[in-house]
C-alpha cells in the first residue's frame, strides 16, 4: 500500500494513547434518568429505577485510585495523550480537567453524558454536540475538534460534527490510517482518525478471564506488527484506557511495562488524535474519500 503521510521526523508509527473519562457521567436516577448504569464487572444491568450505590462506587474508584495512577505513568513516560471525556465527568473531576488545560493534553468530546445518542432526534443530538462543546471549553480551555460516540451514531452525527466545528470523528474501526470519510448531507468529508476496541482495556470486563499479562502481550503485538508494517505504508495504533479499568492495582502494571516498551524505540511518535488528524489533512489536500465496501 501506498504510504498517505509522512509523520515527523521519519517515524515508522504513530502511537495514539486515548484515556476515556466517563466516571461521573454513567446512568443515574440522580440525574433523571430511568435506572443505572450496568454493573460493569458482572455484566448486571438492573431494571428498577434505583441507585446501585456500590455501582457507584465502582465508577469513583476511577477517578479516587484509577486517575493519578494514570496520570503518574503519563508524566513519567511524557505521553501527550487524548482525553475521550463525557463533559459533565469532567465537570465533576475538576482535577481531570486542570490537568488536560495545563498539561499539553487533547480533550475530544466523548458526549455530554456517557450515553447512547442513537436514541435522539436531529435537534436533540444537535444540542447534545453542542452542549458538550460549551462545557468542555469552560472547563479544559479547549474547544473539542473530535468526537467518540458510545457506541453508536445516527446518519446525522457527522454532518451535525461538521456544522458545530468538529475536525475529526473517532467513530469507526476499519482501518490503522487516517482518512477522509464520506458526510452524509454535506460536499465536505471530514477527516476520520479510527479507533481500535481489540487493544481497548474494555476487554477485562467483556471477558472476565482476560488477563493483565494477555492484555500487555496483545498490545505488544499490535505494536510490533504495525511498527513493522510502518517501514513501508502509514501506520497508527490507537490504545483505549479507562480510568476505572486499568488504574487497578493488578492492571497498572501492564500499561507502564507497554509505555516503557513503546519508550525503547526512537522512531514512534506518540501524538494526540488532533495532531494525527491535521498532519494527513496536511498531506491529503486532494481529500479522495474512503469507499467502504458497502459503497
Amino acid at each position: 500500500m501506498a504510504r498517505t503521510t509522512e509523520w515527523p521526523n521519519q517515524a515508522r508509527l504513530a502511537l495514539s494513547i486515548v484515556v476515556n473519562v466517563e466516571e461521573g457521567s454513567e446512568s443515574n436516577i440522580l440525574d433523571g434518568d430511568r435506572g443505572p448504569e450496568q454493573v460493569d464487572e458482572l455484566g448486571l444491568a438492573i431494571k428498577k429505577p434505583m441507585r446501585v450505590h456500590m455501582n457507584e462506587s465502582n465508577y469513583e474508584y476511577g477517578i479516587n485510585e484509577g486517575w493519578p495512577r494514570i496520570h503518574r505513568l503519563l508524566k513519567k513516560y511524557d505521553i501527550t495523550a487524548t482525553f475521550t471525556a463525557a463533559a459533565v465527568s469532567l465537570e465533576r473531576a475538576p482535577q481531570i480537567a486542570d490537568v488536560i488545560r495545563h498539561e499539553g493534553h487533547e480533550v475530544c468530546s466523548h458526549g455530554h453524558r456517557w450515553m447512547h445518542q442513537f436514541m435522539l432526534n436531529e435537534e436533540q443530538e444537535r444540542e447534545f454536540i453542542r452542549k458538550a462543546a460549551d462545557s468542555m471549553e469552560k472547563t479544559t480551555g479547549q474547544r473539542p475538534k473530535g468526537w467518540l460516540s458510545r457506541y453508536l451514531h445516527t446518519e446525522h452525527t457527522r454532518r451535525l460534527l461538521q456544522e458545530e466545528g468538529f475536525y475529526y470523528h473517532m467513530d469507526d474501526l476499519s482501518t490503522d490510517e487516517p482518512f477522509w470519510g464520506r458526510v452524509d448531507g454535506s460536499e465536505e468529508p471530514m477527516v476520520i482518525v479510527p479507533y481500535a476496541i481489540d487493544s481497548n482495556d474494555m476487554k477485562f470486563w467483556t471477558d472476565p478471564a482476560f488477563t493483565p499479562e494477555q492484555w500487555l502481550k496483545y498490545a505488544k503485538d499490535t505494536f510490533d506488527v504495525l511498527y513493522e508494517e510502518g517501514a513501508e505504508q502509514t501506520r497508527m495504533m490507537s490504545l483505549g484506557l479507562h480510568l476505572r479499568i486499568i488504574g487497578r492495582p493488578g492492571r497498572i502494571w501492564a500499561l507502564e511495562e507497554f509505555l516503557r516498551y513503546v519508550r525503547e524505540k526512537s522512531d514512534v511518535w506518540v501524538a494526540t488524535r488532533l495532531q494525527i488528524a491535521e498532519l494527513f489533512a496536511a498531506h491529503n489536500g486532494d481529500r479522495p474519500v474512503h469507499k467502504s465496501i458497502r459503497d
